[in-house]
């Protein structure tokens, strides 16, 4: 032991570490102040948040440190302060200190869009490199940063030297015992790590922030990498399968055919009264983004949303609509599989999901030609294979991904002679439109019906979008970038009025989700509430409909307005209909809520649930205690869902 301490071979390690384990408490700290009216500030939960970061810190830059900790273990006696050993000590200090510098730049940036530390997004974004290294060059002055990082680093790596961090290292050697005690000290640190430390360890407040800071970036990131898919009955409390169908077919049970198959399945005939049906083409407009708060319909006071606050006023108005996740392809999944979201990553994101029973199906059995259009590349969130892989012709801008062979649809890009503007995610909302009324006229010249599904773009950052349409600059904020999205659709509504076909088109408009979901409780219930109508029906009397729904439910509303008979193995209902009761479903990729009224029932992983009552005043939770009935009745909506496409019963 003796010599062990006397051993300087790990003195860069050692500062290093030390060095890591400062900075990241400080940005710990900062992101405490910066969320300093939500967070719990009593000293119990503080320096309980900070030494549950000290405790996964420790654990990430032992991670990080490893293969260094390998390296100057085993290196022979004789190499040490060999040019080799130099230079191979020297450039990846330089590096992980670069990346290290990078990484927290890069958490403070997430933190600012999400509000969250590092998760499956995060992971997201390390796979398309294109979307998001081009929105970071166009969101934040890169040189800039580049130069403070390098600046950074250079100071960091003259404070070892001056430290002598580096002469120490370099010069001193000590017996092989001591360096292997000191390496199997840390691998069997690393191997309790990893057997016994999950990152969920660290969510221990009712305060979601204090648990939020409490983590790790970095380690965040790797157990989000690890988990992107979880099942349900590893994860979730159940109970038995068929009492779990048995409760979900009482709830969907509108008495106007019944179950046409036993057992695990809901698949029935749905029956209209009417005897005539209507054939109207209908135009969907998923909205990138477009919280409900932005509307003067529901208390905005900047005047951004004009257009669609008119459209409000003159359209089947759901006043009482909630997203079901935080993300675009969680909103993709709800509209087009009519399915709560099951846990881990969206059905849209996994493999094995074409071929399932979307809307589209229903749309075909009516002969109609149904299509998806995107202003960026639909690689991005696998969006072109799922779409593809189940009934939809592309139209992207994709230039050079390929659709799988498995997928046998057209795939048409948007040229460039086509476009006006264009930033990191894709064409202006202007030019989506324009292309897809270019492919409306085709479909009304040629008699067919059509289903078209329009994803946006320009309401994400860099909140960039043509100069001169609004009287907000392009790129300074949020605001504009919704400003824009209203000018964008009331543009749309314009010239598609003058069209043949706009008298016999329904156009639906719903947001994919909310800009922000985070808040300090584990459900933010507010940061769900969206936007959602039904436009140019004028069959049916514009009207608000006050009953709190899902966007599981706007095509079995428009179907039935449409009177059509179909088959069916959707989750949601017809809003309208007399048996149809209040709920919605809403959650994270771990945590899954069914809300009814003001009651919230919360599933976590662990097999953890919790019980709140939702104050709508001041978007609190308030702990109600356990309803056992409310609970069974949350487990089987979402064990159900998950049971129908892992055992691929959504085919």
């Amino acid at each position: 032991m003796k010599k062990l301490l006397s051993c300087h071979r790990y003195a860069l390690l050692v500062h290093f570490i030390l060095l890591f384990l400062v900075i990241s408490q400080i940005l710990r700290l900062a992101f405490f102040i910066w969320q300093y009216d939500e967070v719990s500030w009593n000293i119990i939960d503080l320096s309980m948040t900070l030494l549950t970061g000290l405790f996964f810190d420790l654990g990430t830059v032992l991670f990080l440190t490893l293969a260094a900790f390998l390296y100057y273990s085993l290196m022979p006696d004789r190499w040490i302060g060999s040019v080799m050993d130099k230079v191979l000590i020297w450039l990846f200090t330089s590096l992980t200190v670069f990346i290290m510098v990078l990484v927290f730049f890069a958490e403070i940036t997430f933190w600012d869009e999400f509000r969250t530390r590092f998760n499956f997004i995060a992971v997201d974004y390390l796979i398309y490199t294109h979307e998001v290294v081009a929105n970071i060059e166009e969101s934040y002055p890169l040189p800039i940063l580049i130069a403070g990082a390098v600046s950074i680093t250079l100071g960091i790596l003259y404070s070892f030297w001056v430290g002598k961090s580096f002469k120490k290292t370099l010069s001193s050697k000590c017996g092989l015992k001591a360096r292997l005690l000191v390496l199997a000290i840390t691998m069997g640190t690393a191997a309790l790590f990893t057997a016994f430390v999950s990152n969920a360890d660290a969510e221990w407040s009712d305060n979601r922030y204090n648990s939020e800071i409490s983590k790790a970036g970095i380690y965040s990131f790797f157990a989000a990498f690890r988990n992107n898919q979880m099942k349900y009955d590893e994860f979730y409390t159940s109970v038995e399968d068929s009492r779990a169908f048995q409760i979900v077919k009482e709830k969907l049970d509108d008495a106007n055919g019944g179950y046409t198959k036993g057992g695990f399945s809901i698949h029935r005939p749905i029956k209209d009264s009417l005897p005539t049906e209507e054939r109207k083409n209908v135009i969907f407009i998923l909205v990138e983004s477009f919280s409900g708060s932005f509307l003067k319909e529901f208390g905005n006071a900047d005047a951004i949303t004009p257009f669609v606050d008119s459209l409000a006023q003159n359209s089947i108005f759901f006043e009482n609509m909630f997203a079901t996740g935080t993300r675009t392809v969680r909103g993709m999944e709800a509209v087009t599989l009519s399915i709560p979201p099951t846990p881990g990553q969206s059905i849209v994101k996994r493999p094995e999901n074409q071929n399932l029973f979307t809307v589209s199906n229903v749309f075909k059995s009516k002969q109609y030609d149904c299509n998806f259009f995107y202003g960026g590349d639909g690689y991005f969130d696998n969006m072109n294979a799922y779409f593809g892989g189940n009934g939809f012709t592309i139209y992207d801008r994709g230039r050079g991904s390929v659709l799988s062979d498995k997928i046998k649809t057209d795939r048409n890009n948007i040229e460039d002679s086509e476009v006006t503007f264009e930033n990191a995610w894709g064409i202006c909302d202007e030019d989506v439109y324009a292309k897809m009324l270019k492919v409306a006229d085709r479909q009304h010249q040629e008699k067919l019906p059509f289903f078209n599904f329009v994803m946006t773009t320009s309401n994400h950052r860099p909140y960039t979008y043509p100069s001169g349409k609004i009287d907000i600059e392009p790129g300074s904020g949020r605001n504009g970038a919704v400003k824009y999205t209203d000018y964008a659709l009331r543009q749309l509504f314009k010239k598609a009025s003058l069209k043949p076909w706009y008298k016999n088109t329904v156009f639906v408009i719903i947001a994919d989700h909310c800009a922000n979901s985070a808040g300090k409780d584990e459900i933010d219930v507010a940061n769900y509430h969206i936007p959602a109508m039904i436009v140019n029906f004028p069959e049916i009397q514009n009207q608000k409909i006050r009953k709190q729904c899902s966007q599981i439910d706007i095509f079995p509303t428009l179907f039935s307005l449409m009177h059509w008979n179909y088959e069916s193995d959707f989750f949601g209902k017809n809003v309208l209909h007399n048996s149809f009761e209040e709920r919605a479903f809403v959650g994270t990729y771990r945590k899954l809520a069914l809300m009814k009224k003001n009651k919230v029932m919360v599933l976590s992983d662990q097999k953890k649930q919790n019980f709140y009552r939702w104050d709508k005043t001041d978007n609190s939770l308030k702990p109600l205690p356990m309803d056992k009935g409310f609970l069974e009745e949350t487990i089987s909506w979402y064990q159900t869902a998950d049971y129908l496409f892992t055992n691929k019963l959504l085919k």
